[in-house]
């Protein structure tokens, strides 16, 4: 058959139209769906601000019930160690630290109302709550553990008035704050400041630390499988509350190593870290088997991401920190 014999009904001539307009089509109907899903993440990004901007106002009327609140359970907690620690009770002014914590949270919630994201809240907080930290710890660095658990107990019974669906996305800011409270960070940046830009025990910091949540994460779940039945104070490892303190707990133990390499001595794990501990796992029902074993893990997990000889910084500040938790000092049966 010769093509110039094929000939086609108007019928079929239209199929054939509609078959070449087939890309078209297709390209027009993806880009009218790609502009609804587009309305959608708009309308969903607006309600989700709408929604937070309602909470955070909500949660801000009770901060100064939250705030004495959070004062009762932490002199619950905590006021019998002023007298085993010999620890001027001057030093801790309630009406301060409340006062303090009510101005940190009530920043926290606008970022929240804001949704300005975790990390830049970080940033935008850091001094506000390194000042803080640096106020409290001036006299006698143990006062720290007041401090903290003051800012925990705080966050803690935010989150418990706020709805389930929107917990994980506040719990974010509420770390931001634990962080900066528990851990020395600010000492660590003032003490790595000190240091030429090449300097060994700087560089052997700066290639461990962006690994530091994911250094506490692993020694976490390991010690979560070593003890599945293990429950503290508040619950269970597996609580995933108790599991972000515990996260947050073997972060804190990085950057009190990352200070001491820094500053070339042990005396932030001396004069703040080993005090903490003492004050605190006691009365939260942590064993000290448990945290040696996290301190095994840590000086696993430096050794096999570190260089050997950057890992060599690290060295006797882990041996010393070992040594003071070590079960001479801390028997399995000590509380």
């Amino acid at each position: 058959m010769k093509l110039e014999n094929i000939s086609f009904s108007p019928e079929e001539t239209g199929g054939l139209e509609a078959a070449a307009n087939q890309p078209f089509s297709q390209a027009w109907a993806k880009k009218y769906l790609r502009k609804l899903a587009e309305c959608d993440d708009r309308v969903e990004a607006l309600n989700r601000s709408e929604i937070a901007a309602e909470l955070a106002t909500t949660l801000m009327q009770t901060l100064r019930t939250t705030s004495v609140q959070a004062w009762a359970k932490t002199e619950a907690l905590l006021s019998q160690e002023i007298i085993r620690h010999q620890i001027d009770p001057q030093l801790i002014d309630p009406w301060a630290v409340t006062k303090d914590a009510h101005q940190i949270y009530q920043t926290a919630l606008s970022a929240y109302a804001q949704q300005i994201s975790p990390p830049k809240f970080s940033t935008w907080i850091a001094k506000d709550l390194g000042d803080i930290r640096q106020k409290y710890i001036a006299d006698d660095p143990r006062v720290i553990g007041f401090i903290s658990m003051q800012f925990h107990y705080s966050g803690q019974i935010l989150l418990q008035l706020t709805p389930p669906t929107q917990q994980p996305s506040l719990s974010v800011y509420l770390k931001v704050i634990d962080d900066h409270l528990y851990m020395p960070l600010q000492r660590a940046y003032q003490a790595a400041a000190k240091h030429a830009y090449d300097a060994p025990p700087l560089q052997a910091v700066q290639r461990i630390l962006p690994l530091c949540t994911e250094i506490a994460t692993k020694i976490v779940e390991r010690v979560m499988q070593l003890y599945p039945d293990y429950q503290c104070s508040t619950g269970r490892l597996d609580d995933p509350n108790i599991r972000i303190s515990s996260v947050r707990d073997a972060e804190m133990f990085q950057v009190y190593l990352w200070v001491c390499i820094l500053e070339n001595n042990i005396s932030a794990v001396q004069q703040e870290l080993f005090p903490l501990c003492v004050m605190l796992y006691p009365r939260l029902k942590v064993r000290w088997d448990l945290v040696r074993q996290l301190i095994e893990l840590l000086g696993i997990e430096i050794h096999s991401r570190l260089e050997p000889q950057q890992a060599a910084y690290f060295v006797p500040y882990y041996q010393s920190l070992w040594a003071m938790f070590s079960p001479e000092v801390f028997p399995d049966n000590a509380s």
